[in-house]
């Protein structure tokens, strides 16, 4: 010890402690991931629910046994198998039990065990549990010799390594969570379906996964509602095991008397509740204002605005004969009911993505992101070994038992010379066994058994299972080694399975756009103004006369944009980042506007270069100081999010230039050209044509810069000439005519060097 002390005190025992420390959290990660994350491939299960339900069955709790209190269930468990909190065992029986979380819930639960709207389960001391019928798949078989068994945590007792599911469980119910580094999201899905497909591939193991797609065409959620996802988007989901899916709420417009109408929705998207869509109804009709701020939001305005003037009531009508019923009324009959809906879709969570990643523990036993097809292949080859066990274990079985009648029946040919051996003999096991050819079980069965056994009519029921155990031998021996009989008589298992436990799917599969938010906005002029200072302001109109334009103290004018009411407002930042602004959105009247903070989450440090606008098909030509650029479409630049998209890729010290606009005709036309000029006044032009059209990026390299030099404008222009405007040192404005062709060069060189009477002000066509 003194020896490790010491070494580590000279630092040579560094990597040996980190050696240690990654095996240890190695160690952690690992048993996270196996022993409570992540399920299995061949149950489903998780360790915690495979232990309740081993343990359950252990009690006897079947379905149609008297109910026992949750408590002394979950005494059970934490006893023999799960050594862990009371509340852990619980948690996970709760949710085994909930018919609006699990698609087949597996524990009959008696009790208050939760609500859709979030509510808890009482007290374990107060709720009852038994086994639900379907989880006789699962358990059905656990005596047959069909899986390992391992120590419990102290060795006294055994437990399942896995459950011999008779169908993928992993599919049909689905699961949820996070380990180290890792997390699955298994969404539920059709029993029918996913039998269907797997039968399909155990006949045709060729199938891939979009061939199983016709059998399972999406998940099938508890609580029912429409995957409105398209065919493509579900297909990239399975193939890769990773992607989303758009649920919606189903709805019924009720009529009312004189034209009036109203919503209700019957069924919810996963992992929403009536409850939590009132409570966002109410955030938006009776907003507060955010963290840090005095009053609300322009878009909180908007938004409460826009739901005032939707709905007149809503209220949850939910019981116990309707699990889901949220009745909304319109403010007026005159509005759409498809509008209606789609407003209050994109508002709330009406609408929403659930997440599918489906990461599980494969018979490798390590965790892995499977595709559909793999996951249906390992189970089946987990099937296939299951029954190949169970087959096994009971040919045994029989053959024992044929042994043991075959010795009964000898001794019942001969029966007066049994009981003469056993009366006479001083060792009738032995002389039993000399004398007719007895093993040792035969011989000592036949000891144990009574006299009446051996009557004439036990006789008869003798030679009769003798010959049923026979022939049962004979289909044993014939399934173990004719593989296609036994793949025979696992899809006969199967369809009786689903004939027994299918049902109808619960989601509608019904691809359809996601719900927006579309105004309808009169289309009309309206010009946008922008302090130096950041804030905005809209006027109605074309061509103002502004000079009579008022600003705060110490501000003035950055930019006027001449837009229209039905085209966005594209803010950018000198980090290279545009947010979007409706322009109704944005204060009219004769007021100093907001501060354009307050419409969007302006990047910290980041100050507002310009704005743009026009059709999604406009093009402008992107630059920053570093002396790189591209074409960037408008429509590129529209995002959702208020935090905004990055667009342009900078370098450190690097800022974004005023964009230029570029007409797409121009990309064409060898006499347009991208003229850029750096700090040392050196001017290079180009054909525009030579830049690409991205969405984002660095773009190209427009022109070479010395070391400390910087790009400082940039223009695009068609002309044979254009004015070089600089100013003098006494602030005299001097203006020099260029022509084009006398510095025109290739793009990423130096360009040329001007001879300017002072610093360089601003570059433009000639007249």
């Amino acid at each position: 010890m003194d020896n490790e002390i010491s070494t580590q005190v000279n630092g040579n025992d560094c990597l040996i402690l980190g050696q240690y420390a990654e095996r240890a959290y190695l160690e952690y990660a690992m048993s996270v991931v196996k022993g409570r994350a992540l399920p299995e491939v061949s149950d489903g299960q998780k360790p915690v629910q495979r232990r309740i339900l081993y343990a359950m069955r252990d009690m006897g709790l079947v379905s149609g046994a008297k109910p026992v209190k949750s408590a002394r269930v979950v005494g059970e468990i934490l006893g023999k198998y799960h050594p862990h909190g009371d509340s852990s065992a619980y948690e996970a029986m709760v949710r085994m039990a909930q018919d609006f979380t699990l698609r087949y819930p597996l524990i009959d639960g008696i009790g208050n065990f939760g609500s859709r709207d979030g509510d808890g389960a009482a007290a374990m001391r107060y709720t009852e549990a038994r086994l639900t019928p379907i989880a006789e798949l699962l358990l059905s078989e656990i005596n047959m010799g069909t899986v390992d068994f391992a120590p419990n945590y102290d060795g006294a007792f055994t437990e399942p390594v896995s459950l011999p599911a008779r169908l993928p469980m992993v599919l049909l119910n689905g699961a949820s969570g996070i380990a180290v580094g890792l997390a699955t999201e298994i969404p539920s899905h059709n029993l029918n379906e996913v039998t269907q497909a797997a039968i399909a591939l155990l006949k045709k193991p060729s199938l891939e996964t979009v061939d199983l797609m016709q059998y399972v065409p999406a998940p099938d959620f508890a609580g029912g509602g429409q995957i409105i996802t398209s065919g493509g988007d579900l297909r990239q989901m399975y193939e890769t095991g990773k992607g989303s899916v758009r649920v919606r709420a189903r709805y019924e417009v009720e009529k009312l008397a004189r034209g009036q109408w109203r919503v209700v929705v019957s069924e919810l998207p996963p992992n929403t509740s009536a409850q939590k869509i009132l409570s966002e109804i109410e955030e938006q009709t009776n907003p507060k204002p955010k963290a840090g701020k005095k009053q609300l939001s322009q878009d909180q305005l908007n938004t409460k605005k826009l739901m005032l003037d939707l709905i007149e009531k809503v209220r949850d009508e939910s019981d116990g004969q309707h699990p889901v019923r949220l009745v909304f009324e319109p403010k007026s009959s005159r509005i759409e009911p498809e509008s209606f809906m789609n407003t209050l879709m994109a508002q709330t969570g009406l609408e929403g993505n659930v997440p599918v990643n489906l990461v599980m523990m494969g018979l490798n036993g390590r965790p892995a992101q499977k595709n559909l097809k793999t996951i249906l292949q390992e189970w089946l080859e987990y099937r296939v070994t299951t029954v190949t066990r169970r087959l096994k274990f009971r040919l045994e079985q029989v053959e024992k038992r044929i042994h043991i009648l075959e010795g009964r029946m000898t001794a019942f040919l001969h029966i007066d010379e049994v009981i003469r051996v056993i009366r006479e003999s001083d060792e009738p096991k032995t002389e039993l066994m000399a004398a007719f050819g007895l093993s040792d079980i035969q011989a000592e069965d036949i000891l144990e058994i009574r006299l009446r056994q051996l009557a004439r009519l036990e006789g008869f029921k003798l030679e009769k299972e003798l010959n049923d155990l026979q022939e049962e031998r004979g289909r044993l021996n014939i399934l173990l080694a004719d593989e296609n009989e036994k793949r025979k008589l696992i899809i006969k298992e199967m369809q009786s399975d689903m004939k027994q436990y299918g049902d109808e799917r619960r989601t509608l599969v019904e691809a359809a756009e996601r719900a927006t938010l579309t105004q309808a906005t009169a289309d009309e002029p309206v010009t946008v103004i922008l302090s130096n200072k950041g804030w905005i302001r809209s006027r109605a109109g074309h061509h103002l006369d502004l000079s009579q334009t008022v600003f705060k103290e110490g501000d003035g004018l950055k930019q006027t944009l001449e837009t229209r009411t039905v085209w966005p407002v594209v803010v950018l930042d000198s980090k290279g980042r545009t947010y979007t602004l409706d322009a109704a959105d944005i204060p009219g009247g004769r007021g100093d506007g907001v501060p354009v903070s307050s419409l969007i989450e302006l990047q910290a440090d980041a100050e507002v270069v310009a704005m743009l606008t026009g059709t999604p098909e406009q093009l402008y030509l992107f630059s920053n100081s570093g002396a790189y650029g591209f074409i960037v479409k408008l429509g590129d630049l529209v995002g959702r999010v208020k935090a905004g998209k990055a667009v342009m890729s900078l370098e450190d010290g690097e800022k974004v230039l005023p964009p230029v606009a570029v007409y797409a005709s121009s990309l064409i036309n060898p006499d347009c050209k991208v003229v850029t000029v750096s700090a040392e006044n050196r001017l290079l032009a180009f054909p525009v044509g030579e830049l690409k059209v991205m969405s984002k990026g660095r773009g190209l390299q427009l022109m070479s810069l010395n070391e400390g030099d910087a790009l400082s404008h940039i223009s695009v222009m068609s002309v044979p000439e254009f004015v070089v405007e600089s100013v003098g040192r006494r602030g005299a404005l001097h203006k020099d005519r260029l022509r084009i062709c006398d510095i025109e060069n290739k793009r990423g060189r130096k360009g040329k060097v001007l001879d300017l009477a002072g610093r360089l002000k601003n570059i433009m066509p000639s007249d």
